[in-house]
Formats: structure tokens, C-alpha cells, sequence
């Protein structure tokens, strides 16, 4: 089976674009219990592609879709904090969200069907947009037990098996 590993940026000097010291520790450690991946994919913002760097993964691409929100999606949900079940919910109301969503599951479903029999991709990009690509590969699910926003280096990973995305897991990172 195929996954998509889903990864929040790490720490950066706000409101510097590069990342903290401690950003750079938090990967590193992130990074040495993830992997080996097929396709490293981050968002065009520095933090997401120095977090790849930090982990110890060289980036293959990168996508101005995994930049930012489109407009209205905070508004649409209560702002990018605001959870797995918050994102659903709006989406299950339809609107920007559910598109949105929608068009960053077809994304992430192009990445899957590119990789190899059991292949694996690291995608980084940021807070909002995580919750936003689960809730499009996962429109059914009950996410009520998967908790708040992915904080730094957080996110889920998606299985995809045939020609979908069949479940999925959030990562959290324990802090130190």
C-alpha cells in the first residue's frame, strides 16, 4: 500500500521567513523516525522547504498550491487552528472549504498514483492546509478523536490502496 505522509512546517524567526534554531532541532529529531520516502514535495514559502532540508530529505518539487488558504477558508472555519473536525464540518457544508478541499485531494491523489508499489511522500506545507488535504482524501471520516490543529512538524499520514485514499492516522510530535 501506498501512503502520503503530511507534514506542518517546523519553527521559524517570526516574522523572518527562515527557520529558529529550535525549528531546526525539532525536524531533525522528526526527521530521524520518518522515511524513507519516494517524492519529497514542499509548499514554495522557505519554512516549509527548509523543514524538508532539516529532516534530512532532499526536495524534489515544490507547489505554489501548498502555499497558503484560498480566501475565505479561515472565515469559513473559524480560522486555520481550528482542528481535523472543524475543516470537516465546513466541508460537509460545502462552499470554498469543500472545494478547497476538494482541490487539494486531487492533488495528493496524483502524487499516490505516481508513486511505486508500496512508495512513500513526504508533503510539507502548513497549518490549515494539512487539515484541509485530510478532510478532501477522507470526506467520510469521523475525525472527532483526531484533536486540535497540527502544530509544528505535526500532521497525518494517508493510505492509499488501488486508486483512493482508504484511511488514514494524524502524527503527533511529542515535545520535549
Amino acid at each position: 500500500m501506498r501512503y502520503v505522509e503530511l507534514r506542518r512546517h517546523t519553527m521559524r524567526v517570526k516574522p523572518g521567513p527562515h527557520l529558529s534554531q529550535a525549528g531546526i532541532d525539532l525536524a531533525r529529531r522528526v526527521g530521524d523516525t520518518i522515511g524513507p520516502f519516494n517524492r519529497v514535495i514542499t509548499s514554495t514559502i522557505p519554512r516549509a522547504y527548509e523543514t524538508a532540508i532539516a529532516m534530512g530529505f532532499a526536495v524534489g518539487e515544490q507547489s505554489e498550491l501548498l502555499s497558503l488558504l484560498v480566501d475565505g477558508v479561515e472565515e469559513a472555519v473559524g480560522g486555520w487552528e481550528a482542528g481535523f473536525a472543524a475543516f470537516a464540518h465546513a466541508a460537509r457544508r460545502g462552499g470554498v472549504v469543500a472545494s478547497y478541499a476538494r482541490q487539494q485531494a486531487a492533488f495528493l491523489d496524483g502524487i499516490a498514483r505516481n508513486l511505486p508499489d508500496d512508495g512513500a511522500a513526504l508533503v510539507i506545507s502548513h497549518g490549515g492546509v494539512v487539515e484541509s488535504q485530510v478532510v478532501g482524501c477522507l470526506p467520510d471520516a469521523d475525525f472527532s478523536l483526531w484533536g486540535g490543529y497540527c502544530d509544528y512538524c505535526e500532521g497525518a499520514r494517508l493510505y492509499f490502496d488501488g486508486d483512493q485514499f482508504v484511511s488514514g492516522e494524524v502524527l503527533r510530535v511529542e515535545r520535549m
